[in-house]
């Protein structure tokens, strides 16, 4: 069993896809992040930057408890210990790794300052709503480049990378990006969508506090 600690987020979809892609059995604790939840020292413990998610896996590597946080971390350890979704060649893998990176190193952090200027402060800075927009923007002109010859964006394979990324694709309205614009991201994004392990870790089972 794995122990989930999230919040409804982007961030937080990830890891839910991956678990139930994975087939995974786990349980999702709530970190209310509105209430500042992930400052309290027993999640600390577990994700010391006091970010969600972070995952305990009752039965790690060697048979004992281990916590993993960072999302990029969570979905790269999931991956090994289901040996799904992570290819073993080391050509492949890297593409893996490369998207992945890309997700946690850009596309996450440029569109969650769109969201904090577009939706939540409109008005308030211009020039930064201007600067992320644009970044935004340009950060779907390289995914749609990208999966104008790969059917997914590690290459032809459905792996982590694709779960990184989809969760801020589907919040697009947040950051002003059209997808009727982005032809290659929509056919993604849609094809994606209409997978039954998204749509369920899009909305985790119920919380346990």
């Amino acid at each position: 069993m794995i122990d989930l600690y999230t919040w409804t987020t982007p961030n937080g979809r990830k890891v839910s896809i991956a678990l139930e892609e994975m087939g995974l059995d786990y349980n999702v604790h709530t970190v209310n992040i509105g209430k500042d939840e992930q400052f309290a020292p027993a999640f600390l413990k577990i994700s010391p930057n006091n970010r969600i998610p972070a995952i305990i896996d009752q039965n790690g590597p060697d048979g004992a408890p281990i916590s993993v946080f960072e999302t990029g971390a969570i979905l790269v350890y999931l991956a090994e210990k289901t040996s799904r979704f992570l290819p073993h060649d080391a050509r492949s893998k890297t593409a893996v790794y490369e998207w992945l990176m890309w997700q946690m190193g850009g596309y996450g952090p440029m569109l969650g300052q769109a969201h904090h200027f577009l939706r939540y402060n409109v008005g308030k800075a211009p020039y930064a709503e201007e600067r992320y927009h644009k970044e935004t923007l340009r950060l779907y002109g390289v995914l749609d480049r990208r999966l104008a010859d790969h059917e997914f964006v590690a290459g032809d394979s459905y792996t982590i990378a694709d779960m990184a990324i989809y969760p801020w694709t589907a919040r697009h309205e947040w950051h002003q990006a059209p997808l009727a614009e982005f032809e290659h991201v929509s056919r993604w994004y849609n094809a994606l969508g209409a997978r039954p392990a998204v749509q369920k870790g899009m909305n985790p089972p119920p919380v346990e506090n």
